[in-house]
This record gives structure tokens, C-alpha cells and sequence, in this order.
């Protein structure tokens, strides 16, 4: 499918496997979240989650940045304005970026530049995060004069651990390449040159799996897992089964059996 225009400001892109790609387009702004690109945003989401073929997510940006966050402009427009009213501002903001959190499919952030305060929360929001080696990550929040926003406070503790989230959002400083990795921020950097080829590699490896399956498995991993070892096991007493019904079990067994490659259909 051709690159649309449906969406302004993002760049969406859909091959015959299933992996929608969508990337930020205001490279001029390094990607800012300005109110017409969160509006597209949300629309883009919600088609996504109606989309029965759509089978993996990738986010990157155009041009030297992944995403530089929210519009500083829009968010120090009202300096006299009252907490509620701002409240009432950020929340549908956080709540349009985050729905990508929401959808049933695997989500992946191929962070390709900087990716700072709110854009560093999209990519936490994601599934798996990949980066190139050159890519920025920080959280600089309170060295702007303010409290984290977008979920960061939830969001980094979980994917880095709260010793780690503590001290990136205590110091706002900026991480990349294999500390990024060691620290749990990324999965994988790779050198900037080889960087789109991978992360596509990756999308169709995934695209590739049993959607049913891919998805169950998404749920049981929600947040930090299960809240027990035996919900663990109740879960996958129920979800196993319910893949073992499915025509794409058999085309699995077939496939291995023949020493060929599955062709899943999400039945």
C-alpha cells in the first residue's frame, strides 16, 4: 500500500504482511506533539485497532528525531492558568498518546533519534523498543521546572526498574547506545546505517507469528505479568487451549512438519 496522507502529520504505511508502519512527520519541529498531530494520532489508533489484518505496529520519526515531545510552546502558553483547567488540558493529551498501549497487536518504537519527555514515554509506551546507536533518550522533566507527565513515572519503573527510573527522572540526564540497553530502556541498538533493515526484519519476524497466539500472549504480559504464579497457570490453561482449537495450530504443525515456513491466518 502506497504511503497515506489520511492522517496529517503522520506518514502511515501498511505492507502486505500486516506491519503498520507510522512515523512522525514534522522533522522541522523534531517531531513535536503539537495538537494537530495528537488529533491524528488518536484517529490513527483507533483505525488501527479496528484493522483485522493489521498484525505488528512500528513508530519511528522523519528526520534527525524519533520524537522531541510535547509542544513547549502549548505547554507554557497559559502560565496563570489554574491547576484544574490544566489538568483537564494534559489528560485526554496523555490518554490520546497512550492508546497505543491499548491495541491487541505488538507494538514497537524504532527509536531513530532523539526521543525526549513525552516522545521518550510513546517509546516506553510501546511493546519492544529498538534504537540506533546515535539515538538519545531522556526524561528531562524537572530540568524543565516540572513534574514528569505522560505516565513517566509509571512507565520507566516498569520497563528499567525503579532504581533505574529514579535516577533518569531525578537527574533528567540523557542515555543512549549500550548503556541505554543496559539500563532496560532498549532491547536492541544497532549501528545507525544498519538500523531501518533490522527493525523491519523484527516487525516481519513478528508479523509472521499466529496473531491469536501473539495476542493472548500480549494480555498474559500486561503490565509487569501475572500477579501470581498461579494465575500464571490459570491464564495459560485457558489461553493454550484456546489456541490449540485454532486452524493455525495445524498450519503451524504442518509447516514444521514439512520444514517450510507458516503462513498463519488468525483463524
Amino acid at each position: 500500500m502506497p504511503e497515506s496522507r489520511e492522517y496529517p502529520l503522520l506518514a502511515v504505511n501498511r505492507t502486505s504482511d500486516g506491519v503498520v508502519t507510522v512515523t512522525l512527520d514534522d522533522p522541522d519541529r523534531r517531531n513535536a506533539m503539537t495538537a494537530p498531530m495528537t488529533e491524528s494520532w488518536g484517529r490513527l489508533m483507533r483505525d488501527v485497532a479496528a484493522d483485522s489484518e493489521a498484525r505488528c505496529l512500528v513508530v519511528t520519526g522523519a528526520g534527525s528525531a524519533f520524537c522531541s515531545g510535547g509542544d513547549l510552546g502549548w505547554i507554557g502558553a497559559e502560565p496563570g492558568a489554574p491547576v484544574d483547567r490544566l489538568r483537564d488540558k494534559m489528560l485526554p493529551f496523555y490518554r490520546t498518546w497512550l492508546s497505543v498501549r491499548e491495541l491487541s497487536i505488538p507494538t514497537v518504537a524504532a527509536v531513530n533519534g532523539a526521543a525526549v519527555g513525552a516522545g521518550a514515554c510513546l517509546a516506553l509506551a510501546c511493546d519492544l523498543r529498538y534504537a540506533a546507536g546515535s539515538a538519545k533518550f531522556a526524561v528531562p522533566f524537572t530540568r524543565l521546572g516540572m513534574h514528569p507527565g505522560m505516565a513517566a513515572t509509571w512507565l520507566l519503573p516498569e520497563v528499567a526498574g525503579i532504581a533505574n527510573a529514579r535516577e533518569l527522572l531525578y537527574t533528567g540526564r540523557a542515555v543512549s547506545g549500550a548503556e541505554a540497553v543496559a539500563l532496560g530502556v532498549y532491547n536492541r541498538v544497532f549501528p545507525d546505517a544498519d538500523f531501518p533493515q533490522a527493525v523491519q526484519r523484527i516487525a516481519a519476524e513478528i508479523a509472521g507469528t499466529a496473531p491469536i497466539a501473539v495476542k493472548l500472549t500480549k494480555e498474559a504480559l500486561v503490565g509487569a505479568g501475572h500477579e501470581s504464579f498461579e494465575a500464571a497457570l490459570r491464564w495459560e490453561a485457558l489461553a493454550q487451549p484456546i489456541t490449540m482449537a485454532t486452524e493455525d495450530l495445524r498450519e503451524g504443525l504442518a509447516a514444521q512438519r514439512d520444514k517450510r515456513a507458516p503462513r498463519f491466518s488468525g483463524r
